[in-house]
């Protein structure tokens, strides 16, 4: 049987884990949309997963017919409130939400670790919403990271994929590496056409935040990361697929 889940509650900080940190706003939401900028379609786009609108703020310039399917009806009103009505929001579990179209782009980011059933997600996204030339763009983190690995020499977690309890607290339900997110969009029957890293991490979230205060972290070194990040996929803070219809 599963959780009994409150979307609401999983946004909150906790005492010791952040939902999100500066790091993601400041550094991995820009990268992501770098990463992904050049595999986008031109027309619609279905953001699966918005939040705050954190993200959703990024891909605005892309399209002025976006859709947000976000299961927590308090992160849509903020998300509401930072950015307008331009934005159709629809306020719906991934596996409950009736979509009337199909979209050219469809973006999840840092999501799918948090689903109780990934693969039906991405059935759903494969056989009804995505257009027949259209892209899916996947993001989750990466349980092979550095920042993990090290935690896991240092006793903090028992395995790379593990799922700390903050972590569950927050909703995530599993944590990707390369092999096992291709493995849930192949058995979905999404053909994956890019697979790539965001951003080679050695140092955990909060350590990156307090970092990013200093004068250590230049942009130069940013930039260093994110393209090490390229050559070593599977070292990186996120994982990234671009898929289209299978």
């Amino acid at each position: 049987m599963m959780d009994q889940r409150d979307y609401n509650s999983e946004l909150r900080d906790t005492a010791d884990h952040k939902y999100a940190y500066n790091f993601d706003f400041d550094v991995m939401h820009p990268l992501m949309m770098r990463s992904m900028t050049p595999f986008f379609r031109p027309g619609n786009l279905l953001e699966l997963g918005s939040s705050r609108g954190d993200f959703t703020r990024h891909l605005l310039p892309l399209s002025d017919d976006i859709t947000c399917v976000e299961a927590s009806d308090r992160a849509i009103d903020e998300a509401r409130s930072r950015l307008g009505e331009g934005v159709t929001y629809v306020n719906a579990l991934f596996e409950e939400a009736v979509l009337s179209r199909h979209f050219n782009n469809i973006v999840m980011t840092h999501v799918l670790e948090h689903l109780d059933d990934p693969v039906e997600v991405l059935r759903k996204v494969n056989d009804e919403w995505l257009e027949e030339d259209g892209r899916f763009f996947l993001v989750c983190p990466n349980a092979n990271a550095p920042s993990r690995q090290i935690a896991v020499r240092m006793g903090l977690i028992s395995h790379n994929a593990a799922v700390t309890p903050a972590e569950y607290e927050h909703g995530h339900r599993c944590t990707y590496s390369l092999d096992t997110l291709e493995r849930d969009a192949a058995a979905a029957g999404l053909r994956v056409v890019h697979r790539s890293g965001i951003f080679f991490k050695a140092l955990a979230n909060f350590q990156w935040d307090r970092l990013l205060q200093t004068d250590i972290i230049s942009k130069e070194y940013l930039e260093g990361c994110y393209l090490l990040g390229q050559v070593y996929p599977d070292l990186c803070s996120s994982i990234f697929l671009v898929c289209e219809k299978g």
